[in-house]
């Protein structure tokens, strides 16, 4: 398999959990690398993602490290069995790799749970909030960089016509954020409405009231995987995206979003906060 110079965040991530299995069982990368026969330099490229890897040596690595979560190791091998390109490569080379990274990610998860404060969550924007928020852009996005933006962020709203949960949790400062003037404001918070009838998905606010909390002013979604030591936290910026995935910070991050449940509305009531916001516009 020929180096990749740009591993995705998801190759890194095999990677990283493949060295992480070799520490824990106290073998050294040359060792490893004898077990498969190859050079002494193959296993520090494959585990930092530059080298894919097959199925069958995922696994082998996996029995002579001692692993014995099956899921886990399925999990593994699978993801080095992938070699489809998905729709979001598309957009290689036009967007930053990040923004494909996210909807990489989306693309893989088992459930989907996002927290934000200032901001609609990109997986339930209209088009057209969409678009008056890229426009606020500092420095201003190129004609050309918004479209691919735009069309990036629309594309991803298909993970909600999938049967992955998806709960939301949304500061009530985030609905009076009038990107777009009122009308567009009014036509964003139905959206929400219409979307939070769907079965798989879930929209709680926190109101003003609930004061203060922690974590505020910041926006992060928890992505579970199909098992738990490869869930990620993505957290936004206004650097770019950012991924978590050590288990000292996925758990603060569960604990985070538990906090912030306890602080929100039940989803019959922030249905109706919602809808009161919406005819005040």
């Amino acid at each position: 398999m020929p180096p990749r110079s740009s591993p995705t965040a998801r190759q890194q991530r095999l990677g990283a959990e493949l060295r992480k299995l070799r520490e824990q069982s106290g073998m050294s990368a040359q060792q490893a690398a004898a077990l498969l026969g190859v050079d002494r330099t193959r296993i520090p490229n494959v585990e930092s993602g530059r080298f894919g890897i097959s199925p069958e040596r995922v696994r082998t690595l996996a029995f002579n490290y001692g692993c014995p979560d099956t899921g886990l190791v399925d999990l593994l091998a699978a993801m080095a069995q992938e070699r489809d390109r998905g729709w979001w490569e598309e957009h290689r080379g036009l967007l930053p790799p990040a923004l494909l990274d996210i909807a990489e990610l989306e693309h893989h998860a088992a459930e989907l749970a996002t927290a934000v404060t200032t901001h609609i969550p990109g997986l339930l924007q209209t088009e057209e909030q969409a678009r008056a928020v890229f426009d606020t852009a500092v420095p201003l996005l190129p004609g050309p960089d918004l479209e691919a933006r735009l069309a990036l962020r629309l594309r991803r709203q298909e993970t909600l016509d999938r049967p992955v949960p998806y709960e939301a949790v949304i500061h009530e400062a985030a609905l009076r954020m009038q990107f777009g003037g009122p009308k567009v404001a009014r036509a964003q918070l139905e959206h929400i409405l219409d979307q939070s009838e769907r079965a798989t998905v879930t929209v709680r606010v926190i109101p003003f009231a609930a004061g203060g909390f922690p974590g505020a002013g910041q926006s992060f979604t928890y992505v579970s995987a199909p098992v738990p030591q490869l869930d990620t936290v993505q957290l936004d910026s206004s650097h770019g995206s950012m991924l978590l995935d050590s288990d000292m910070k996925l758990r603060r991050y569960q604990g985070l979003l538990e906090r912030l449940r306890g602080l929100a509305l039940s989803t019959a009531d922030s249905r109706a906060f919602i809808r009161s916001i919406a005819q005040d516009l």
